[in-house]
């Protein structure tokens, strides 16, 4: 895969590169070619599932599986997650219909030109790297589930404890060389093209830690649907 970080995330009309990964759904592998020529796909490329933010997102999006797949488009979701610990965590918190694969390198989210930003102490140059103090000032707001919004560490300490999510040591290792990876999802055609999308890298941060609406979604399905 090559890898596009420098330029910024593919754009409307730009063929998405192929790349394969081990799947965690299911054996063998996912190629983003085993999609072309045969039908969309919806490509979501997430931090791993230490991210309770990710894991929310992709739990949300798993619910609009079926109606993706009602408009004749499959979905794809990709963590920077070793796939036993993915494996794990899916044991225990299935996801009907969730067709996932597994990238610890990140070598898709590159490829797709999602960069790894850099938390520093005080230098900020969105997206290749934001300030500490920056990061501190953003406010992160899951309503369903926290009582007000927290910064983003305040937030993700929150709730890891409400779900009872063990940070073990593979989820330390993709922390530690991943934090900050920025993330989006895709919408190809059967040809591989972009015709939508969606990423943390926008406008200085404005969306990080967000995601689409399901109504933002399933517009853009209808659109590439028809």
């Amino acid at each position: 895969m090559s890898d596009r970080v420098d330029i910024g995330p593919l754009q409307l009309g730009e063929r998405a590169p192929n790349f394969v990964l081990d799947a965690i759904t299911r054996e063998g592998k996912i190629a983003i070619d085993d999609f072309r020529g045969q039908k969309p796909v919806l490509v979501g490329l997430y931090r791993g599932l230490h991210c309770a933010f990710c894991r929310r997102h992709i739990a949300t999006l798993s619910q609009l599986t079926p109606a993706l797949n009602g408009k004749g488009i499959e979905s794809l979701t990709v963590v920077n997650t070793p796939i036993e610990r993915a494996r794990l965590y899916l044991r225990y918190h299935p996801m009907p219909g969730l067709l996932a694969a597994a990238d610890p390198e990140r070598a898709s989210h590159r490829a797709f030109g999602l960069p790894n930003m850099q938390i520093t102490e005080d230098e900020s140059a969105w997206p290749q790297k934001v300030s500490m103090s920056d990061v501190k000032s953003m406010q992160v707001d899951f309503p369903d589930d926290m009582p007000e919004p927290m910064d983003p560490f305040a937030a993700l300490e929150y709730l890891n404890k409400k779900d009872d999510y063990d940070i073990t040591e593979s989820d330390q290792q993709m922390m530690a060389t991943g934090m900050g990876q920025l993330v989006g999802q895709f919408l190809l055609d059967r040809d591989g093209v972009v015709r939508w999308t969606f990423t943390e890298v926008l406008d200085g941060g404005r969306y990080l830690f967000g995601a689409p609406t399901a109504q933002e979604l399933m517009s853009a399905a209808s659109q590439i649907g028809q």
